[in-house]
């Protein structure tokens, strides 16, 4: 099988594996549940794609890098849609509203934003001209984390987690780029 088909199979499987908890094997709260499995699905994909780059240099998987970012994407554009869709009713003026009285919504949207410049920048021809402003991926790797502990309301170990990974990334990142480490 094509590695690039493999990896778009797999990186379908949360949707697949969210669809048959809501669908055949039911959930008790859907709404939450989607946020759950869409937010976590989305960050993952979101520090893969940045540790992809980060160590292109021991192994090779860069080729992966737009993929696995796109459904970084798609994850989160289906976490926004359930907040607009199903949580808010379609009422945009409540989202706003909302949006603009809760800091992790509004750390969320951001993030959002960041991550939708993107992928719409991530396309062949626009790829080269916006390049440089891709490093912005950090910025939103430190809303969505901030975003997700603050959803969450309690600092779990699996918070903790997040955050440790989070500050890996950011850290070796600065390294990176400061020369101090070869990756």
């Amino acid at each position: 099988m094509n590695k690039h088909l493999f990896l778009v199979i797999a990186l379908l499987f949360p949707l697949v594996f969210l669809l048959y908890m809501l669908f055949v094997a039911g959930v008790d709260d859907p709404i939450k549940y989607i946020y759950t499995v869409t937010g976590a699905t989305a960050i993952t994909l979101l520090y893969a794609t940045t540790t992809i780059s980060l160590v292109k240099k021991i192994v090779n998987f860069i080729k992966y890098r737009r993929t696995v970012g796109l459904f970084s994407f798609f994850y989160a554009l289906l976490h926004m849609l359930n907040f607009i869709i199903l949580d808010m009713e379609l009422d945009l003026e409540f989202a706003i509203q909302e949006t603009l009285d809760k800091p992790f919504i509004y750390l969320g949207m951001s993030a959002f934003f960041i991550l939708l410049f993107m992928a719409i920048t991530s396309l062949k021809k626009l790829f080269s001209k916006f390049y440089k402003y891709h490093k912005v991926i950090y910025v939103a790797i430190i809303l969505v984390t901030i975003h997700f502990i603050m959803a969450q309301k309690a600092l779990s170990l699996e918070q903790f987690g997040y955050l440790l990974i989070m500050g890996i990334i950011v850290v070796l990142k600065i390294l990176q780029r400061t020369n101090l480490i070869k990756l």
